[in-house]
């Protein structure tokens, strides 16, 4: 029998609790799943938050910020990335050692010749939580600048983004 609650003139139902119950995700529990994602002419910053979101584990319905429950992702062809505009040669990422003439800036293009995937990584990284889980999250992020991947055994599933 529901219980009524008597605030001055108005008559307001009280909730049944037991049906209204915060379920979490373990990560014990939780399913992984493996994906492939092709980065083959994607714009980076678009391309990277929609892969730190499915690392994340956003897209699940079972979605606890606390707790390691996404999935892993398999990045290939990072080497032909895209960025719009004049942004391989303006844009800048600074780095400081902490050292007196230690900082370093450094545009997209010099960071792609020295390594392919760096900059894919650089931008998924960014837009991960910046603690523990954050990095343990980072982990599940399998990035190769060509087709192939060692990942075959895990029967990783296409994903393709737009």
């Amino acid at each position: 029998m529901p219980r009524f609650i008597h605030i001055g003139e108005f008559k307001a139902k009280s909730v049944n609790t037991l049906s209204y119950k915060t379920k979490y995700a373990y990560p014990a529990a939780s399913e992984r799943e493996w994906f492939v994602v092709d980065a083959n002419d994607q714009v980076l910053g678009r391309f990277a938050s929609k892969v730190a979101s499915l690392i994340r584990g956003k897209h699940k319905t079972n979605y606890t910020p606390n707790t390691l429950c996404g999935d892993n992702v398999i990045v290939i062809n990072a080497d032909k990335i895209r960025m719009t505009g004049k942004k391989w040669q303006n844009k800048e990422y600074v780095t400081y050692s902490g050292y007196p003439g230690g900082q370093k800036r450094l545009t997209p293009k010099q960071i792609h010749v020295r390594s392919n995937t760096r900059l894919v990584e650089m931008a998924i990284k960014g837009m991960l939580p910046k603690s523990r889980l954050g990095r343990k999250m980072f982990g599940n992020l399998y990035v190769y600048a060509g087709t192939e991947h060692p990942h075959g055994a895990s029967n990783p599933k296409n994903l393709e983004i737009k």
